[in-house]
This record gives C-alpha cells, sequence and structure tokens, in this order.
C-alpha cells in the first residue's frame, strides 16, 4: 500500500489535528514526520477538547497504531505531561504509541539557549516558541544531538552532560539575563526521560517499509504549515524542520514512489501566529471579527493569531510545492455573516502585477489584490451535507476549485469531529 500525506498549507494552525482524527478510521498506522512541541493540534469529540503537541492525532482511535518518527523532536517532559492527560481517558498507549529511536531529543538547556538566542535579537525577535525546537534542530544538522536511541545505551547520562555543559558555556555566550534553575529542571527531566523508556522505540524506517509491504494503510501527519517550511517559508520567521510533503520522506524513511494522496488543509481566511510577513493582514473590524469568531489564539502559545482574507498568491504555491491532490477546507463557518468575502488573486510588486509568490513578501515590497466575492449569511455549524451549504458558498468553493486546479473535498463547519462536510 501507498502512504497518504496531510499537510497543513498555510502557517499554521489550519485544524490538521481534527482531520487526522475524523480521517483515522481510514488508516492503520498514523505517523508523525517533524516538529515537536511547538505544535498544537486541536481535536474536539463528546464535549470535550484535546490539544496534542506530539503524540499523533489518532491516538484516540483503538484500532490505530500512532508512530514518532525519525524527522519529531521531542520534550520529554512536555510528552509525559501528555502521556499524564490520556490516562483520564484510559488510552492504552504503551499498546498503540510507539517511537522512532531516531528521533532527537529536546534538552532543558535547548529551551534555555532558545529563549537566550530570542532574548539577544531585541526588536528583531523571530517569535519562537521558546520549546527549544531551533536549538535542537540545530544540534541534530551540527551531528551534536542527542537521540531516543541512546537512552537505550549505558552512557546516555554522559553524553547528556558534555551536550548540557556546551550549552551552558553558549547561554553565556548570548550575554543575555536569563534566570533558571538548572539543578530542578533536570530533575524533571530525569524523572520524564524514565517515564519515556517504558515506551517501545523502534527502528521506525524498517517498521513503516515492512507495514507497506504488508498492505498496511499509513497517513503522514504533517505539523505547523508549509509557509513555514525552513526552506520553502518566509524565511527567516519560519520554523526549523521541512513541514512540507519532502519531509514526509526524510522524517519518515519512505522513499517518494511510496506517497499517493497528499492531503493539503487551509482555512477559508488566513491568519498567522508570531512574527513575519503576511501580505492579506487586516487591521480593521474585519479581522477582529474573524478572530473572535473563530477563537484565533495558539493551541501551545495562546497567542493571538493575526488574521486576514485567504492569499490565493500563496495557497496556489503551497499545493505546488507539496503536489497536493485533495483540499480540505477548515472554518467555513467563521465567515457566515460577512457581506463580501475578498480573495486575494495577484499581488502588485514592484510596480508589477505578478501571480506567483516571489522571493520577498515584506509590505514595502508587496500589495495583495482583490477579487470579491458575495458572502452568506446562514449559520453552518448544524449543516450535515454539501448540499445544505448556501448558493454563495457554493460559488465561493468553485472559484477556489477554478483557481487551484485542485478538488475540496471536505468543508468544515466547526470544531467538533461531526461537524465535517464530505462533498
Amino acid at each position: 500500500m501507498a502512504v497518504d500525506l496531510l499537510l497543513g498549507l498555510q502557517w499554521g494552525d489550519e485544524g490538521k489535528g481534527k482531520i487526522v482524527d475524523v480521517l483515522t478510521k481510514n488508516y492503520d498506522i498514523i505517523a508523525r514526520f517533524q516538529g515537536g512541541p511547538n505544535a498544537g493540534h486541536t481535536l474536539e469529540f463528546d464535549g470535550i477538547k484535546h490539544v496534542l503537541r506530539t503524540i499523533p492525532s489518532g491516538i484516540f482511535h483503538k484500532g490505530s497504531m500512532n508512530i514518532i518518527g525519525n524527522g519529531v523532536v521531542i520534550d520529554p517532559v512536555v510528552f509525559v505531561k501528555e502521556l499524564e492527560a490520556l490516562d483520564i481517558f484510559k488510552i492504552d498507549y504503551k499498546k498503540t504509541l510507539i517511537v522512532s529511536r531516531k528521533a532527537h531529543i529536546i534538552l532543558p538547556t535547548h529551551r534555555l539557549l532558545d529563549a537566550a538566542s530570542e532574548a539577544s535579537k531585541g526588536k528583531a525577535k523571530i517569535g519562537s516558541t521558546l520549546k527549544g525546537i531551533g536549538p535542537t534542530y540545530m544540534d541534530k544538522t551540527g551531528r551534536n544531538g542527542m537521540r531516543i536511541g541512546d537512552l537505550e545505551m549505558d552512557d546516555w547520562k554522559e553524553k547528556y552532560r558534555h551536550l548540557a555543559d556546551k550549552h551552558e558555556a553558549l547561554i553565556n555566550f548570548y550575554d543575555v539575563d536569563i534566570q533558571y534553575n538548572l539543578d530542578e529542571l533536570e530533575t524533571e527531566f530525569f524523572a520524564a526521560v524514565e517515564k519515556l523508556k517504558k515506551l517501545t522505540f523502534i527502528d521506525s524506517e524498517d517498521y513503516l517499509n515492512t507495514a507497506i509491504a504488508d498492505g498496511k494503510t499509513i497517513l503522514a501527519e504533517g505539523a505547523q504549515g508549509s509557509l513555514l517550511d525552513i526552506d520553502f517559508g518566509t524565511y527567516p520567521f519560519v520554523t526549523s524542520s521541512n513541514t512540507t510533503a519532502a519531509g514526509a520522506c526524510t522524517g519518515l524513511g519512505i522513499a517518494p514512489n511510496k506517497i499517493k494522496e497528499v492531503y493539503g488543509i487551509f482555512k477559508a481566511y488566513t491568519t498567522r501566529v508570531g512574527s513575519g510577513p503576511f501580505p492579506t493582514e487586516l487591521f480593521d473590524e474585519d479581522g477582529e471579527r474573524m478572530a473572535k469568531i473563530g477563537n484565533e489564539f495558539g493551541a501551545v502559545t495562546g497567542r493571538p493569531r493575526r488574521c486576514g482574507w485567504l492569499d490565493l498568491v500563496a495557497l496556489k504555491y503551497a499545493v505546488q510545492v507539496n503536489g497536493v491532490t485533495q483540499l480540505i477546507m477548515m472554518k467555513a463557518d467563521v465567515l457566515s455573516g460577512f457581506p463580501e468575502i475578498k480573495v486575494c488573486t495577484a499581488y502588485q510588486y514592484k510596480g508589477e502585477k505578478i501571480t506567483h509568490l516571489p522571493y520577498n513578501i515584506e509590505p514595502g515590497n508587496v500589495t495583495p489584490l482583490y477579487t470579491s466575492l458575495k458572502g452568506w449569511k446562514k449559520d453552518l455549524t448544524q449543516m450535515t451535507s454539501a448540499k445544505s451549504l448556501p448558493p454563495s458558498l457554493q460559488d465561493y468553493i468553485d472559484f477556489l476549485e477554478e483557481e487551484l486546479q485542485v478538488p475540496i473535498k471536505i468543508v468544515s463547519v466547526g470544531p467538533d469531529r461531526t461537524q465535517t462536510i464530505h462533498r
């Protein structure tokens, strides 16, 4: 069998967790392939809201196996708190959750390094979540990192000490006032590691390729969004991993020819958390209304999300880079009541009209050019079929499909797993 991918096509927060939860019944295995606890995948069902940060979003389905791939970075302290939150619901994660030995570990000093680095930038901050993600990936590419498999070795604490001491020297280099008690942080870290070691560690590339050969169905789950990709995002305001389709190959150890469907998720409008360019950002009542109705606050950081109209230039770019085969539109219900819906279909870039994403989309270089469509007033949250959607929303969907040349197969009309319309 082939592997299907599920990816965010904007600056994150598109609703990937909900859709993985909805689709899991069709798959034997759900596999996270990049990112770490900077992700916040929100699932809502039975009146309960769950936020997962490292654990794959299929964990609430008894029939699925959940894999944390080699491309993920794991903070044992955060991870164990996630596991403890599952205990309330009697999730047997020791049987249904397995971890790649090649996944890298976030040390307490990685988080401290993250804070020191961000503080040293002053007004030039990139909006880091301060979870230690960047420094961990830096150690990975610098060939200094610690991996899950190291925890099975007798000398893992010596390796830890060597790396932590190196980090402390780097923190002093930044010459910023970072207050911390490493003894306390390490006590919590070592206790979490012992709990983490009770899970099953695997050689994930062998496990997954054997599963493919055995005909198992696999869904690869991405974190963050395509416009935050380290190579193809709005650099330097990006994350530290490859969030695009290519990242699934390197983050799981699967070959490109094993990939079949690529599900791309986007909101009916656009949001962004933290710093970085955002051409269609709204600073008026429309933006405030989107934020309020859409409850636009980061699932992990709690930071308010910036809101704006849908940017089709950026969305086309993400569709192209990922090879998206099916689209999923989230939060259509948030736009109910707007008399006019605007869509950015081109940029004015250095005196020229363009329809591709240029190297630099800072406000001084780019002005969005909009197409206006008629809005809809109906409350969508109780609707259960595509036929019940208002004509103006159908027109909006038709317009987007024509522009993107990819079918929109799912429309989400609310946060609960039941508020999902299949087209």
